[in-house]
């Protein structure tokens, strides 16, 4: 018999409770009792409601925007550049995109790096890019965080307690992703919510929503092996077309038919030049450190694509909630840990999919042990709680930060080959 490892708000006040101390006095008893009721109630109100996980959120989307706009600017070459760089790299891709330049071209006296997304978020920055740069840079970090939030907050079949759980658990990634002015955050929520929103049967707005993690990182596309729950397959091909369409055609607003013929190329010549460059945090990278195994990119990534797509062969499958959402989690790990280019900062999206596995359901004592081990080794490792030697000598070298994430995504891969749903229910997809 396994042992089960249930994650509510009364489990969490037990976890932490304190032994009552051997005291004769009522009065002492009293004041232990009192005590412990009080730190039951305040317990249970954090993880009930999310009201205080949403204004955590907000003090940190705060903290972090002032605290990366006063940081004094670092210099590379000679250059200085400011600490919310990526941040600058979208915001000027924009001025690129309506002054007709090439997005994908090194520009080193405004940014360091290169822009890497499509012509299409350049357009849909704008809003942000005319705004002073640490009034857009609260309003990025505020979409990051609380479209993430949001998402996580409509997930059907969980608790509040579950929910607030899986927000708790992820928030020092986000953090991390944060700190480097990313849009992990906006990826990661951006999925979870197409794939609400399919349960929903709002089948336009979830494969929209989808579609939009692709033209900011291509691997998002992955996501859409959801569709695959819908039965109603001519409306899903329909506003797939549609949106990949107006998505593909947004820039088109300020740019002519040529120009964004020329920015499609350049971005896949970048791609695919940039495909060649680095392993990252990646299975990729494992391989390489652990093994001196230098594997064919391309390959690595076809069987592990081979392998999150196998679970679908199990059609009739599709009827039960708990394989879909568990297929969901497993996308979001995989597409961080078969990404070449997975950087720290990417990591918010392999854990919010590791939390929302772990935290939907009743899990087992190994369970337990392989989300600590996550925690530990991807969340925490590049953080100042670990000394720098051993970042440098042990985490680094060895890729430490995606091991823990490869064994998770193996356990959740066993999981949903082998689960199995007595009673089936209706699809919810419509």
């Amino acid at each position: 018999m396994s042992l089960r490892c249930h994650r509510h708000a009364d489990d969490f006040a037990e976890d932490f409770a304190i032994k009552r101390p051997d005291q004769s006095e009522g009065y002492s008893n009293a004041l232990y009792l009192s005590a412990m009721k009080n730190l039951r109630s305040y317990w249970q109100l954090l993880f009930k409601n999310f009201i205080p996980v949403s204004i955590i959120y907000l003090i940190v989307v705060l903290a972090v925007s002032i605290q990366s706009w006063l940081l004094p600017p670092k210099v590379i070459d000679g250059i200085a550049y400011n600490q919310y760089n990526n941040y600058t790299i979208f915001k000027q891709s924009f001025f690129h995109l309506i002054h007709g330049q090439d997005l994908y071209l090194p520009y080193p006296h405004e940014q360091w790096d290169l822009y890497k997304y499509s012509p299409t978020f350049s357009i849909a920055f704008a809003p942000l890019a005319v705004l002073p740069d640490l009034v857009g840079l609260i309003i990025w970090n505020l979409l990051n965080t609380f479209v993430l939030l949001y998402a996580i907050r409509w997930l059907p079949k969980a608790s509040v307690s579950q929910k607030v759980g899986m927000l708790f658990f992820v928030l020092v990634e986000l953090i991390t992703s944060l700190q480097n002015s990313q849009s992990n955050g906006l990826i990661a929520g951006l999925i979870i919510l197409g794939f609400v929103w399919l349960e929903q049967k709002k089948i336009f707005s979830g494969i929209l929503a989808i579609l939009g993690t692709f033209f900011i990182k291509i691997f998002g596309l992955f996501a859409l092996g959801m569709l695959l729950f819908c039965r109603n397959k001519p409306r899903m091909i329909t506003s797939v077309l549609l949106g990949t369409i107006a998505l593909f055609a947004l820039p088109l607003t300020v740019i002519s038919v040529p120009q964004l013929q020329f920015l499609y190329k350049s971005w896949w010549s970048l791609l695919m030049d940039d495909h060649s460059a680095s392993y990252g945090l990646s299975v990729m990278g494992w391989l390489t450190s652990w093994f001196d195994w230098h594997p064919n990119k391309n390959v690595v990534v076809i069987v592990g694509l081979f392998l999150l797509c196998l679970p679908l062969v199990r059609w009739k499958q599709y009827a039960w909630y708990d394989f879909r959402i568990t297929w969901l989690s497993s996308v979001l790990i995989w597409v961080v840990i078969f990404n070449h280019k997975a950087e720290s900062p990417t990591f918010i999206i392999a854990a919010t999919g590791a939390a929302m596995w772990y935290f939907i359901k009743p899990r087992t004592a190994l369970d337990l042990v392989l989300i600590v081990l996550l925690f530990v080794f991807t969340t925490l490792s590049p953080t100042d709680i670990f000394p720098r030697f051993i970042q440098e000598n042990y985490f680094d070298p060895y890729n430490a930060k995606v091991v823990p994430c490869i064994i998770l995504w193996i356990r959740i891969l066993i999981e949903i080959l082998t689960m199995r749903e007595e009673k089936p229910v209706v699809i919810a997809y419509g």
